[in-house]
């Protein structure tokens, strides 16, 4: 694929707005920044001495009075004290903008953790979890060094330009009319020609990404290649984006020649006119030796002030453009501030669950009706399943109960009481999720289980562990609880994971369980164990499980039969099964057959 060729930023009223607004976290540290900015006009305006002094030698070298009469160690001693005031005040002005940036780039990232694990759930199926992630972590750092490094520059090279052409046009009137008539044309010619250069060298570039492209799919898919015969294909596919690479390529040098020339002729040239102008003065005694050298010198800090200055403006209009990624976070309604606002604490509930004429589409596919007047009662410690196609609405229903989203008409009851009215965070207390594919954090055992209920103590710990059918093997590992799991858990199985998943759960002691077919990818002697887990946890509680496998739910008191977003049977697994022509006996009958093929 064809990379898309960067966008340059560019200055908008929004990222202005969103700059804006970023700078409220620099309030805590205002004294600090307000100090490090008069430090910073402080050294770029001692800075400018040099070239001035440099010149002042060099008329006193010659016998020429000089200011206040000094000589030259005199000079030289005024040159050390002028460098060591400028060293300390360059350190206690990086000092003072590190601290700023640190601290802001610090509030910042707390504050887009804070709202970003506040957000709903329909804001991470609409985002990539990398694009997030690049938000927290290069977007700040963006940030970090805008207040550390860019802005600081930025307004050091406007000194430098304003405070030099102002220093010359009072030592040098004459000279420096000659080089503003000439400099500010080269340097805009120069600004031009460069882009061209830059646009040449990302297309380059872009080419070069194609032929690696298709060098690396070639590669990896070379039993393809060579089974459909089609190495002269890929050859001359090769040959013809390597041909388009030195196309651009020579476009490329040649605009790197041509600048060449332009700086050598150009640029350079209207430099030695500049210095022959000059020279020409210093001959007539319009001005000194001394004043001719402070000008080229300052000619050169203005220059370097000039190409400073288009550089670092880039990078801020770039760390606007981050501000406002950033803001789109931090202004985002969190979960709670989209939902009706409530104080009533669920405090521990029975389970009682009624779902009436629940109508329910994603936000992310609002044309695909899943739930269809979905209606449904559970009982307190009853153990129900849902059980039908994939699409059918059974996951759906477990994230509406856990409020990841909202029905679009119809009403969910817990206790009598419409969800809605419960306040979130105490009400999601009541649940607990053994999911199909368990996802652990990437510490050690204890953490992972202790992440039902923090506060447990080791008793509480090891008894949920042992319930769980997990302590044997949790004490077998060398380093028991403190075994580390790794990214995801993948240095346990996957019956580890599930029974380590099933300790959490029994640790929560929920009031309702939601069971994701916990024993579906397992083999037979994790199966059993787990399930023998599975049966303990759902003891005395409400128990909810989506069933791929039927066998799992032979015991449960009803079964919930769904199709197109609809309950079309109930009834326990004997009652269905008796139905002639029923959905569920069909099920069954085709699962049960299947595994008997599979396993003959």
């Amino acid at each position: 694929m064809k990379k898309k060729e960067e966008q340059k930023p560019r200055l908008s009223k929004e990222g202005l707005a969103a700059a804006l607004k970023i700078f409220e976290y620099v309030k805590p540290y205002r004294s600090h920044f307000i100090i490090g900015l008069i430090l910073l006009f402080l050294s770029s305006t001692v800075f400018m001495v040099f070239p001035f002094i440099v010149g002042v030698m060099l008329d006193v070298a010659q016998g020429k009075a000089s200011i206040a009469h000094l000589d030259l160690p005199s000079i030289a001693f005024l040159l050390l004290a002028v460098l060591a005031f400028q060293g300390v005040v360059s350190y206690f002005r990086v000092i003072l903008f590190a601290r700023v940036s640190e601290g802001v780039s610090a509030d910042i990232r707390k504050d887009l953790y804070q709202k970003l694990i506040s957000l709903p759930v329909v804001f991470f199926e609409k985002s990539r979890v990398g694009e997030l992630v690049s938000r927290l972590t290069n977007d700040v750092e963006k940030l970090y060094n805008t207040f550390y490094f860019v802005l600081a520059e930025f307004i050091r090279q406007i000194i430098l330009l304003v405070g030099g052409v102002l220093f010359l046009a009072w030592q040098t009137p004459k000279l420096t009319g000659v080089m503003l008539a000439i400099f500010p044309l080269i340097v805009v010619g120069a600004m031009l020609f460069g882009r061209k250069i830059r646009k040449l060298s990302r297309m380059r570039q872009d080419k070069l990404g194609d032929t690696n492209t298709i060098l690396d799919e070639t590669l990896q898919s070379i039993y393809a290649v060579k089974s459909f015969a089609n190495e002269r294909f890929e050859v001359n596919r090769y040959r013809a984006s390597n041909d388009a690479v030195r196309g651009v390529s020579m476009q490329f040098a040649s605009g790197r020649a041509l600048f060449s020339v332009f700086i050598i002729t150009v640029l350079f040239g209207a430099l030695f006119f500049v210095i022959w102008s000059g020279m020409r003065m210093v001959e007539s005694g319009e001005i000194t030796a001394g004043q001719l050298i402070s000008f080229v010198t300052f000619t050169a800090v203005i220059g370097g002030a000039i190409a400073g200055l288009g550089n670092f403006y880039s990078e801020l209009v770039g760390a606007m453009g981050a501000t406002e990624r950033v803001q789109e976070i931090l202004t985002a309604e969190s979960e709670t501030e989209a939902r009706r606002q409530t104080n009533v604490p669920a405090g521990p509930l029975k389970g009682t669950i009624e779902l009436d004429a629940v109508e329910f589409a994603y936000p992310t596919r609002s044309d695909v009706p899943v739930l269809r007047g979905l209606s449904l009662s559970i009982q307190p410690g009853q153990k129900v399943a849902l059980v039908g196609q994939s699409g059918a609405g059974k996951s759906t229903v477990m994230q509406l109960m856990l409020q990841f989203h909202q029905p679009l008409s119809g009403v969910i009851k817990i206790d009598g009481k419409d969800i809605q009215e419960y306040e979130l965070e105490s009400y999601r207390r009541n649940f607990a999720l053994v999911p199909q594919e368990v996802i652990l954090f990437g510490g050690t055992i204890r953490e992972n289980v202790l992440y039902g209920k923090p506060e447990a103590t080791e008793a509480e710990l090891v008894e949920a562990l042992e319930k769980a059918n997990a302590w044997d093997f949790v004490q077998a590992f060398p380093d028991g609880l403190e075994t580390v799991v790794g990214e995801r858990g993948i240095k346990l199985s996957g019956g580890q994971r599930q029974r380590i998943a099933i300790a959490r759960a029994i640790l929560r002691d929920p009031a309702i369980l939601l069971l994701d077919e916990a024993t579906s990818s397992l083999d037979a002697e994790s199966e059993r164990l787990v399930q023998e887990a599975l049966n303990r946890l759902m003891e005395n509680r409400t128990s909810i499980i989506i069933a791929h496998r039927l066998s799992t739910i032979r015991e449960v008191d009803r079964i919930f039969v769904l199709e197109g977003g609809k309950i079309v049977e109930m009834g326990t697994h004997a009652e269905l099964s008796a139905l002639e022509n029923g959905t569920y006996r069909s099920l069954a009958k085709l699962q049960f057959t299947a595994e008997r093929n599979v396993e003959s």
